[in-house]
């Protein structure tokens, strides 16, 4: 069931707006919570949340090719659970 806190709009397109981004966003919790039963990876989309925001990318630009290096840096265990969501592959065939 989709609960909507009270909101302080005042026109009804704004409203409507706040309405539908909000559904937007439970549509996107219930998608990751798919994917994550169907991967087998036993953890509730909150805890998915919380790991996921200790995981940190680096960029670094070399120098004379200016080429840049992108590196996700999966440090301890609970890191390593969700790595697949970093992959490509885990979000493609569905």
């Amino acid at each position: 069931m989709l609960q909507i806190r009270p909101m302080f709009h005042f026109t009804a397109r704004r409203i409507e707006a706040h309405v539908c981004i909000c559904f937007v966003a439970y549509k996107v919790y219930k998608e990751l919570e798919r994917r994550l039963k169907i991967n087998g990876i036993n953890l509730s989309v909150d805890k998915v949340l919380n790991i996921a925001k200790t995981i940190t990318t680096l960029k670094i630009k070399l120098p004379k090719s200016g080429e840049i290096i992108t590196r996700t840096m999966f440090i301890t265990p609970k890191h390593k659970l969700i790595e697949p969501l970093f992959d490509k592959k885990f979000w493609e065939n569905f």
